[in-house]
């Protein structure tokens, strides 16, 4: 029987917890040296992931279809910061006190660190973070301004290892990863408080992503002159079939027809749907920001809005480049978690579970949202067609 990814990431979560309790230390710190090769293992990856995403990422935008491709690019950059800035202010607002902290920090959760491992190894990456993306910037523009064909086919290769090790490496490991924290974390006596304030944030975020679509189209119905409540309507078999399968590219076809319903003209709708299933993760952005808050404010760490504005806006170029894989996004976003926040190990652990868990929620959010785009840029685009008449 072939088990998703979310269903073999919820079994790792339940066995850890369970075997936490009956387990001997020296079973446990079997699990925690696995975590502490695995952990080193993403550490070295990161600045892999940027430069093999986000440089063919950016070749490609910067040779596309001119200004229709910049405006859709730019829609869904701001749309998507826009769903992250509103994610950490319902973060601010409310989670202290959902949370029941207060407005006070939390002591600092245990770590597994303190259960030794049996040995460690160092991997250090070849590059950090900013140099990373720096790089990325400087060789996706140089390709796509300098028409470096060759170049371009290489990226393009190396975009394909490093999808491939994410789908075949990374994401098959992640189960074992988060068994192991959530072993550790049991062990520690830590993981009911944190399942318990889990529970409640995925509550708050299946709110926050169905306001995002409303606001997304309320703001292009008034633009179009059209009912927006009759708009987002015709979108929902895109939104049920992104519910069903977390796959942003295997909903293309369907969010596609249900656009054309909604009377967008044949050339953009084509144009949009597929590119903003790639670069338009409103949805992932929005949940990565609530749960980096909440993580940030339980274990006590900086959440203040001038460092996640920082951090939302790096995160949504590192959504632009996000592979269309289950958990991609996430995976992407390891980088700007790790280098601006400060999240360690644990806490990405605990940032890839709590995704996953929501990964189909996100992926309907993004897809429902790719038709409200659509509708702007043909509006857009119509007017520039009047003008230029």
């Amino acid at each position: 029987m072939k088990i998703g990814l979310l269903g073999r990431i919820l079994i790792a979560i339940a066995l850890g917890v369970l075997l936490g309790q009956v387990l001997d230390l020296s079973w446990v710190r079997i699990f925690v040296t696995f975590n502490s090769v695995f952990g080193q293992f993403l550490g070295f990856m990161i600045p892999l992931i940027i430069v093999g995403l986000v440089t063919p990422a950016i070749a490609e935008i910067g040779s596309g279809a001119g200004k229709l491709l910049l405006i859709t690019v730019i829609i869904a950059y701001v749309d998507t910061i826009a769903a992250a800035i509103l994610s950490y202010g319902t973060g601010a607002t409310f989670f202290p006190t959902l949370l029941g902290t207060g407005g006070q920090q939390l002591e600092a959760i245990e770590k597994s660190a303190e259960i030794l491992p049996y040995f460690t190894l160092n991997i250090p990456p070849l590059l950090d973070v900013m140099s990373a993306l720096v790089l990325s910037f400087i060789v996706g523009l140089g390709i796509a301004y300098g028409r470096l064909w060759v170049l371009r086919e290489a990226t393009g290769e190396m975009k394909s290892i490093i999808t491939g090790v994410i789908e075949r490496v990374i994401i098959p490991l992640l189960p074992v990863y988060i068994f192991g924290i959530f072993l550790s974390m049991t062990v520690s006596g830590e993981v009911m408080r944190m399942m318990t304030v889990f529970a409640k944030i995925i509550i708050v975020i299946f709110a926050l992503h169905i306001f995002v679509l409303l606001y997304q189209y309320f703001i292009v119905g008034a633009l179009v002159k059209r009912n927006p409540l009759k708009l987002l309507a015709r979108m929902f078999p895109a939104y049920l079939t992104a519910l069903g399968t977390s796959s942003s590219a295997a909903t293309i076809p369907v969010a596609l027809k249900q656009t054309l319903k909604n009377g967008v003209s044949e050339g953009v709708a084509g144009f949009v749907i597929p590119l903003c299933a790639t670069i338009h993760l409103s949805g992932s952005a929005m949940k990565i920001t609530a749960c980096a808050f909440t993580i940030a404010l339980l274990e006590g760490m900086p959440h203040d809005f001038p460092l996640f504005l920082h951090f939302i806006l790096v995160l949504a170029i590192f959504m632009v480049a996000a592979p269309g894989v289950p958990g991609g996004a996430i995976m992407a976003a390891l980088a700007p978690l790790s280098s601006i926040l400060g999240f360690g190990e644990n806490e990405q652990a605990l940032m890839i579970a709590l995704y996953i868990a929501m990964d189909s929620f996100g992926t309907a959010c993004n897809v429902t949202g790719d038709g409200a785009i659509a509708l702007a840029v043909d509006k857009i685009a119509a007017r520039a067609s009047k003008f230029a008449k």
